[in-house]
């Protein structure tokens, strides 16, 4: 048998529709169908060739769900189900060694330099070939986290809590918010509705999105932002007064960087209160220097920054069940869905922001 995939051969190129021949299923291994799968704004910068990770012909591809086609001998999920043909499936996207000191003394997987990861850093070049979700079947390798879901759900709702969800609950997990907290978060795209999401979920008081996008900025609002700072109509100083004075003058505990741009972070790290924290979840590629005041900004602030780099399977299981939550209000995020031979069309509405979230089904 064949299958369909699109595969990224030349940087800045087009995806090329691809035939590739579905492999044989080995010992621990699960052939899944797609049902839906992301297209995140990390896909771009893979795309343009502006992430080092990625190697080429690629699938790209790292956030799916699909059905159970065939498993190689005993296979179980993470809550020790046993996984059987037919099963709706949603996988951490990401394969730690589990033996180096990032695995095995930190216990923070998410930093093995083994890692590898469906539709980033594997090849369609290496065997077994279908190893990103911009295609009809992904083959999970032995020793990929599973969960079997058990709800009756659009599939498509649940793809960016692989990525875009376990990141935000990566961060939350280094800083937890606490109830009555004030939380900002910087951009209204998947990251930052996760992030409202999340702070609502921990009990924080006031979460204030500043964003440009007007139609975003509502779903924020409809996600549980408590108030809405355009950076379009507002300048830097007007926001962060705006901050002071909603906040007793102190400043925001938490801000989440959700954009990925030098400039939010620049202006992020003026917002937080003395003692409180930063975290920067949106950089998923080099994105050049910025300045910072050491004494002025950080430490006589005693501001801890933390840099938030991708997940583990512990936060893609709190991302799905977030989800599982209230499927309703996550729909909302999908603003286009496209077929699989339309992936090109998919990256370029990410790329051109028309989309705040495309999925693909084949």
């Amino acid at each position: 048998m064949k299958a369909k995939a699109m595969v990224l051969e030349e940087f800045n190129g087009p995806l090329l529709g691809k035939l590739l021949t579905l492999p044989q299923v080995d010992q621990g291994q699960v052939l899944v169908k797609i049902k839906a799968s992301g297209v995140c704004g990390s896909d771009v910068h893979m795309w343009r060739g502006e992430d080092p990770r990625t190697p080429l012909p690629i699938i790209l591809g790292h956030e799916g769900v699909g059905e159970v086609v065939d498993v190689g001998g005993s296979v179980s999920t993470v809550q020790g189900e046993q996984i059987r043909r037919g099963d709706l499936v949603l996988w951490n996207r990401g394969v730690s060694c589990g033996r180096c000191y990032y695995c095995v003394v930190l216990k923070e997987p998410s930093l093995c330099n083994q890692r590898k990861v469906y539709g980033i850093n594997r090849s369609s070049d290496e065997y077994p070939h279908l190893n990103g979700c911009y295609a009809e079947y992904v083959l999970l390798t032995a020793g990929t986290d599973l969960f079997r879901i058990e709800t009756d759900i659009d599939p498509a709702v649940l793809v960016s809590a692989s990525c875009s969800g376990a990141t935000v609950a990566h961060a939350f997990d280094l800083e937890v918010p606490k109830v009555g907290d004030t939380v900002v978060v910087q951009g209204p795209g998947p990251l930052g509705l996760y992030s409202v999401a999340f702070a609502r979920a921990y009990g924080a008081s006031q979460i204030i999105v500043i964003g440009g996008s007007p139609s975003r900025m509502q779903l924020c609002e409809k996600f549980g932002a408590t108030m809405l700072l355009n950076r379009k109509n507002t300048t830097v100083e007007e926001r962060k007064h705006k901050i002071l004075s909603v906040t007793g003058g102190r400043g925001a505990d938490i801000v989440v960087e959700a954009t990925g741009y030098a400039s939010a972070l620049v202006e992020g790290v003026n917002l937080v209160r003395p003692g409180g924290a930063y975290l920067s979840t949106g950089f998923a590629q080099p994105v050049g220097n910025i300045e910072l005041d050491p004494y002025t900004q950080i430490v006589r602030k005693n501001v801890k920054i933390q840099g938030v780099w991708v997940s583990d399977t512990s936060h893609t299981y709190r991302a799905m069940q977030l989800v599982l939550s209230q499927p309703e209000l996550f729909k909302h995020m999908i603003t286009h869905r496209f077929k699989l031979e339309d992936a090109n069309q998919a990256l370029q509405s990410m790329a051109d922001k028309m989309a705040l979230k495309a999925v693909l089904t084949p």
